[in-house]
């Protein structure tokens, strides 16, 4: 190894940790999460909202009509309990979690589709909104002149969060759980003392919003009243964004999952809805507006805190902690993001390599792709929270909205006397309408602007997707076709001598059993007749997310490689030729098959190695995007080695 590279593994090794052991079967309990941390790491998206979602809110009904709060404190909580509900249903019926997968199931792939790119650019703004909003509410503390580094200093934040997701997910969330315990206490605290210390005035507070309503009903109209209440209403919609990320993270929780998953949706449930509609009503009671450099729940502390001793301190615990919320809010984007690629990327709409873990048992790729893009997203917006709540809002609902769909539809489908059926069925018409009304109401009002930003964006995933699904598919045919013209080589086992250490052997490297394996072996052949007197067959288990399930993962890859090479031993018997076969599993395919042919070499001098590449008949520059040179690269270094190795082509025309 070079200096350099010993270098970069040393510096890898500070800032990710050392690699995890695959094969110890605790590993998979002690990453998964127990619902409390799993409450931190996946609810801290909703909670936190609370420092943005009831603000925009607020903001939308004006100063003129703040009598309208009330009301809107108690939809917001009447909306937080009604999704919670429904995604506590969905989480019982589909326990592999997931509004990507149920929507995919129930209403097709194009749907799912959309659903999950509609999620993807969530869980990027996910992590942009919680950022941006994190400067906001610590720069509200400083003065003004100090806005100019707001948003280098967000652009830092996205940098270390992206570096300890690499780590891996429960040490991240263990990091930040002591700042998730400050923010809900002080925020309760800021809840309770502002209502009982507005006690006193309760009956002037309630004379004003009673004249309030009155008058807004008599000079505005009904109409018109009650469609500003549901701007208002619609704007609020990015507070509801954490309640999807507990389900779709419910392969990260331990078992037993659909329980824990539930307990986590009612720990969030409660909290955000208590908080949400709490601030809703302090600003309401407090009479708070916008102030230039400051958030309203900066404006909020200090009001509430005024004549308090150390009312100061208080202020400055409670911003550090939302701000620092925040930041762990960027977590629900960093945990489920890499599951929703990984879906994609299983499915087919992403490049595979976002299925790859890294040696830290993470989908390192989906982590990186994040973090840009999360840093181009706050680049572009400037941090702009009000901008990014509305892009925000439009993929979260489209999301919500075609999982509720789906789920009635499930439920729809389901004979007819099957228990809870017709609860089930109103509780996802009326989440429907809702969510429904939410994106509807959303687009209408923004779409001169932001409201075409964010339907672009999804529409230009979802056109990316259906390229790179077409391209696997046309290659997936061409393969397929392949192996049906290699299906009539005869099958007929012989019986073969051992294998000869002190004669020529072909080693070829194979992955699963089927096209090109195969027509690597018959070529291999071809272009060496009467050379090789046997072959060795080599293979690497890789583990990726798709595979990376639970304690018996190790257990059925293991089987399905042996599977796999017992039916190339096989064919290599029908072809009269001994054989035997070796494997090994693990993460990085070409550290590890170098090192099984090195090994092999040591007992064959005589190997020749081979290895099958598809190649293309007309390079794209995107091919080396959506499929890797594994055979190229174990060519170069077996090479160095002083190896002989062949690279047997499979032609696309593509």
């Amino acid at each position: 190894m070079s200096e350099d590279s010993s270098a970069w593994t040393r510096c890898k090794r500070i800032l990710i940790g050392k690699p995890l052991d695959l094969f110890d079967r605790r590993i998979f309990h002690s990453m998964a999460l127990a619902p409390v941390l799993a409450w931190v790491g996946l609810g801290a998206d909703g909670l936190s909202s609370c420092a943005y979602g009831p603000e925009e809110a607020f903001k939308a009904v004006g100063s003129q009509h703040s009598y309208l709060g009330v009301a809107l404190a108690i939809a917001v909580a009447g909306t937080v309990w009604l999704l919670a509900l429904a995604y506590a249903a969905l989480i019982e019926a589909f326990p592999t979690g997931g509004g990507y997968g149920v929507a995919s199931k129930m209403l097709g792939r194009r749907a799912g589709l959309v659903s999950g790119c509609a999620l993807l650019v969530d869980y990027v703004l996910t992590i942009t909104i919680s950022v941006a909003a994190a400067g906001k509410a610590l720069f509200s503390l400083l003065p003004p002149e100090w806005a100019v580094w707001t948003l280098p200093c967000e652009l830092a934040v996205l940098a270390f969060l992206t570096t300890i997701n690499m780590r891996g997910a429960k040490e991240s969330i263990l990091v930040l759980l002591p700042i998730f315990a400050v923010f809900v206490i002080s925020h309760l605290a800021m809840i309770i003392t502002g209502i009982i210390r507005q006690v006193p005035h309760a009956p002037q507070v309630a004379q004003e919003i009673a004249t309030g309503w009155s008058t807004g009903w008599t000079e505005l109209g009904a109409t018109v009243l009650m469609a500003k209440l549901a701007t208002a209403y619609a704007m609020s919609g990015s507070t509801y964004t954490g309640l999807e990320a507990v389900s779709n993270g419910l392969p990260l929780l331990r078992e037993p999952r659909v329980e824990n998953g539930k307990r986590t949706m009612w720990y969030l449930a409660v909290s955000l809805s208590i908080a949400a509609a709490g601030m809703i009503t302090c600003y309401l009671l407090w009479d708070v507006h916008p102030e230039s450099g400051k958030t309203m729940n900066a404006v909020l502390a200090e009001r509430v805190s005024s004549g308090i001793p150390g009312g100061t301190a208080f202020v400055w615990v409670a911003m550090i902690s939302a701000g620092a919320l925040l930041i762990t809010a960027a977590q629900a984007g960093f945990l489920s993001g890499p599951r929703v690629m990984s879906n994609l990327a299983v499915d087919g709409w992403l490049p595979r390599s976002f299925q790859t873990l890294s040696e830290r048992l993470v989908t390192g790729h989906a982590i990186l792709f994040l973090g840009v893009t999360a840093g181009l997203a706050m680049y572009y917006t400037k941090g702009d929270v009000s901008a990014l709540a509305v892009l925000y809002t439009i993929n979260v609902f489209l999301t919500f909205s075609l999982t509720m769909i789906a789920m009635g539809t499930y439920w729809w489908q389901q004979p007819r006397g099957t228990p809870r059926r017709k609860r089930r069925l109103t509780l996802y018409a009326i989440s429907t309408l809702v969510c429904g009304g939410i994106l509807l109401a959303t687009i209408v009002t923004q779409f001169d602007g932001l409201g075409q930003t964010a339907l672009a964006i999804t529409g230009l995933m979802v056109a990316m997707c259906l390229l790179i699904h077409a391209h696997y598919q046309g290659v997936s045919a061409q393969l397929r076709r392949l192996y049906m013209s290699l299906e009539s080589v005869p099958r007929v086992p012989r019986e073969v001598p051992p294998l000869d250490r002190t004669k020529p052997v072909a080693v070829i490297l194979v992955s699963r059993y089927g096209g090109i394996g195969i027509h690597t072996v018959m070529n291999a052949f071809r272009a060496f007749p009467h050379h090789f007197q046997g072959i060795i067959f080599l293979s690497v288990g890789v583990v990726d997310s798709g595979r990376f399930k639970g304690e018996d993962s190790m257990a059925e890859l293991e089987r399905d490689t042996r599977e796999s090479l017992d039916r190339y031993q096989e064919l290599a018997r029908s072809l009269g030729l001994p054989s035997d076969a070796r494997y090994t599993l693990g993460l990085d395919v070409v550290d590890l098959a170098e090192d099984l042919c090195l090994d092999v070499a040591k007992t064959y001098p005589k190997a020749t190695f081979i290895a099958g590449k598809v190649i293309f008949g007309k390079p794209k520059w995107y091919h080396w995007l959506l499929h890797n040179d594994a055979a190229g690269a174990i060519q170069r270094r077996l090479q160095l080695a002083g190896k002989t190795v062949v690279v047997i082509p499979a032609r696309i025309t593509e």
